[in-house]
């Protein structure tokens, strides 16, 4: 009780290892935010500086070209690549399944109902487009886009194009539902214009609503104004940045506190804060300046870390092994040190099952994406499968993104989707290994002789009537096993040509590179 009432005050200590709790780092050139429960990591965003992230912002095209056997078009919004826009995502959506449609007061006339195939008729080549983007590019991918435009408000969804009334359906109280119905039910949405009542909007006064709906109208206008006033392709409304989304979308009761490191930053999210509710203004505090990062005063340095880690340890004492491909996300669970116990199958439903919450953390947590598969250890037991398939289910519950997850298959393997919006975390701080171009490995010392001694030999063979040494430069990796293994092999290839062969070494050298040169010229005859 006492907890509860610090909380709505906004007091007390600053120990983030107790409920939920935002960190904000903020430098010259990166600001970093962190979501942790109870000590615990579970989102980490990085935004650095230069960075666009055009996710969710509202371009006005223009269609470039219209591709039937897509059935989609492509559209130039002034980025390196066009966007890419389905026919499905042209046509006026329903709404989402975890939303309740009201009614709205008053009769409406109902419109015609558009499908695919009116698409090109309505946006034909050359036309101008006001679109939304859904998906932001990934890899050789342009961004994805929609012509559903939507508004994100504290409490509101803003849908300008479309006359829907909707309620989250994770407002589960029945009572609390008819209140929020008729409330939304009584607001000035101009003709045209829709709007959702997003989670957070549970046990929220009927004036915030009023002013939410004001914010996002004055937004609209704004956006409508430079839409009319510009040519296409150009952007008309942009995401605001990680410290602001963060202040907008996280900021909930559900968040203790706030812990930030930049004077200045802290005040921009109490101002944010401020206009939301004073209750939340009270929980942003400053950590006093030091010496160490704030991450790792807090100790959370450690948790970064491990996401970008291969392997996972459970706290049974499992693993799992995360693995990601352009095409799907591949991951295997092991029962590692997990041995002890004497009951096989209760010990197999224990990794699972901690496996199971700990993919769904790390599927949020490094913000990975697409086609999933989930490698479990067998279960003889259907019911053992269940309770697996339960705490996946209910662990997702916290993911933002949209997933969807399929129960068990007959081989041990469970198939799940995750909405993908942006980049990977992997994806937006590493880039592939120059060493090995991203296949995570570099050939053997045996492998590289091999390739290297062809070579020589084919270098050798074309230059038959032409005598001088030839100087061979290699890693060190690959002289000691010419020295050791191959001495013997060199020596009768040497006996084939009139001339020396010289190796030296060169440790900074890629183990896969290799230069072949001739000592009189100094000219490079044939590299590697």
């Amino acid at each position: 009780m006492i907890k509860k009432i610090k909380k709505l005050l906004g007091i007390g200590n600053t120990d983030p290892s107790q409920g939920n709790t935002i960190i904000v780092n903020v430098e010259k050139l990166e600001r970093r935010v962190a979501l942790l429960e109870d000590g615990v990591l579970e989102e980490y965003s990085v935004e650095r500086e230069g960075d666009q992230n055009i996710v969710g912002g509202i371009f006005k095209g223009r269609v470039k070209n219209i591709e039937q056997g897509l059935k989609a078009m492509f559209v130039d919004i002034g980025l390196d690549k066009n966007a890419f826009l389905h026919f499905w995502d042209a046509i006026p959506a329903a709404l989402d399944g975890g939303l309740e449609e009201i009614q709205r007061e008053g009769t409406r006339k109902p419109k015609k109902k558009i499908t695919s195939k009116d698409i090109p008729s309505i946006y034909p080549v050359g036309s101008e487009i006001v679109i939304q983007v859904s998906k932001g590019p990934i890899g050789t991918k342009g961004p994805r886009v929609t012509t559903n435009i939507s508004l994100a408000g504290r409490y509101l969804v803003l849908m300008p194009f479309t006359e829907q009334f909707g309620i989250s359906r994770k407002i589960d109280d029945p009572k609390e539902r008819q209140r929020l119905r008729r409330i939304v039910q009584k607001l000035s949405v101009p003709e045209g214009m829709g709007i959702i009542m997003r989670t957070v909007a549970q046990g929220t006064r009927a004036r915030h609503f009023v002013r939410d709906l004001a914010m996002l109208l004055e937004q609209w206008d704004n956006i409508d104004q430079r839409r009319a006033n510009n040519p296409a392709p150009c952007c008309i409304f942009q995401e605001p940045g990680l410290i602001a989304r963060t202040a907008r979308d996280f900021l909930t009761d559900e968040v203790d506190q706030v812990i930030c490191d930049d004077p200045e930053t802290a005040e921009m999210i109490r101002d944010i804060s401020g206009k939301i509710s004073r209750r939340a203004k009270r929980r942003i505090h400053l950590l006093p300046p030091s010496s160490q990062p704030i991450f790792e005063r807090l100790d959370i340095q450690k948790q970064i870390d491990e996401a970008f880690s291969r392997q996972v340890w459970l706290k049974c004492g499992g693993y799992i092994v995360i693995d990601e491909t352009e095409a799907l996300i591949s991951v295997d669970v092991n029962t590692g040190r997990n041995r002890g116990s004497k009951d096989v199958d209760k010990m197999i439903l224990q990794t699972n099952i901690e496996s199971a919450e700990e993919v769904a953390r790390q599927l949020r947590l490094r913000n990975i994406g697409g086609l999933v598969v989930v490698d479990f250890i067998d279960m003889r037991h259907r019911k053992d499968q269940l309770a697996v398939y339960k705490a996946m289910k209910e662990r997702v519950k916290k993911d933002k993104a949209k997933t969807q997850i399929l129960q068990i298959s007959q081989i041990g393997l469970m198939e799940m989707t995750r909405q993908r919006l942006n980049e990977s975390l992997r994806d937006s701080m590493y880039e592939p290994c120059p060493y090995c171009q991203g296949r995570g490995r570099v050939k053997t010392p045996m492998t590289m002789s091999i390739e290297i001694q062809r070579t020589l030999n084919s270098v050798i063979q074309s230059r038959h009537d032409q005598a001088g040494d030839l100087i061979v430069i290699v890693n060190s990796d690959v002289l000691n096993r010419f020295k050791s293994e191959d001495a013997k092999v060199l020596v009768d290839l040497e006996r084939s040509h009139s001339g020396r062969l010289i190796f030296r070494s060169d440790p900074t050298l890629n183990r896969e590179r290799f230069a072949i040169i001739d000592a009189a010229t100094e000219k490079t005859i044939e590299q590697g």
